[in-house]
Order: C-alpha cells, then structure tokens, then sequence
C-alpha cells in the first residue's frame, strides 16, 4: 500500500482547505508507517520515551474520538486506549498489539470524525465545552487544532522513522 499525500488546491475556499490539510496530515502519518513491521512500528524512539509510531497512531484515534464525538457532539463513547489507571495507555505497547488493529482503529475514527463534521459550519459551535473553561468550540478552531496536532506529532513520527530505518521526508 502507498499512501497517496494530496495537498489542497491553492485557490480552494477556507472549509476545503481546512478538511485539505487536515488530510494531507493524516495522511503523512500514515506514510511514515509504510512499510515497517509491527516489531518496527513498536519501537520507541529512545530511552526512556515511549512513543512509537503504533503508538502515535492509536494517540491520534484517541485524539480524533475526543474532538469530532467528545468535543463537537458531546458523545462520550469512552477511550479506547487509556484509561484512569493508565492515562498513556495508547503509547503502552505489548506485543498482541497489531498495525491491523491500530490502522483501523485510526481510520474508523477518521471517519466518524469525516461525517460528525460535515453536519457543521465552520462557524457552528461544539455541543461539547472546555474541562477548563467551559466555552465551546467552533468547528474552524477544532480543524485548526487537528492540523496543528498532526503537524506537531508528524515531526516526531518523521524523527521515530529515521532512527529506525534512515528514511527521510516531510
């Protein structure tokens, strides 16, 4: 499999790019895991550090589950990964842990994520509020926040895939 990365169209309307770089991210990070064995895909990326790219990946399921069923509807479907007595859960590999498992977790979550958004504006406020603060969230400022999350996660993915195979890219 070869993960196609397509950025937006330069003259694309604000919704368009917004959903364009928000896939273009999703997409890098499965392209950084092309390739690799689930031994590869569990080896975190240095002492003491835990992250692995298996582990990103079930990280961003969560993330996707918490701002496009959590935040933007207020459904709570429950983690899937961590729980209260292991909050890091997503990033605590076993070895019965698969890619399989992992990459479809990721992307039923994508998916549910894809089809809760197209029910909003950009403008249209979450059901859900801030733990913090209480306020809600646009849609324009939850889809800010995922690009901003997958870029920041994507530079540790491309540093975790160069230590483990000298594969390089953006």
């Amino acid at each position: 499999m070869t993960t196609e990365r397509l950025e937006p169209a330069t003259t694309a309307d604000e919704r368009t790019l917004l959903e364009g770089w928000l896939d273009y991210h999703r997409q890098t990070l499965a392209w950084k895991c092309e390739g690799l064995t689930d031994a590869q895909l569990r080896t975190a990326s240095v002492a003491p550090s835990e992250l692995s790219l298996m582990g990103l990946v079930r990280h961003m399921a969560e993330v996707e589950r918490g701002w496009f069923r959590k935040t933007l509807l207020d459904d709570d479907p429950g983690p899937i990964y961590y729980s209260d007595a292991d909050p890091d859960g997503e990033f605590h590999l076993t070895e019965e842990d698969t890619w399989k498992e992992a990459h479809a977790t990721w992307q039923a979550e994508i998916d549910v994520a894809r089809r809760n958004a197209a029910r909003f504006a950009l403008d249209d406020l979450s059901a859900g509020r801030s733990r913090r603060t209480g306020e809600r969230y646009s849609l324009r400022w939850i889809y800010t926040h995922m690009i901003e999350e997958y870029a920041r996660h994507n530079g540790h993915a491309d540093l975790i895939r160069e230590r483990l195979d000298g594969a390089t890219g953006d």
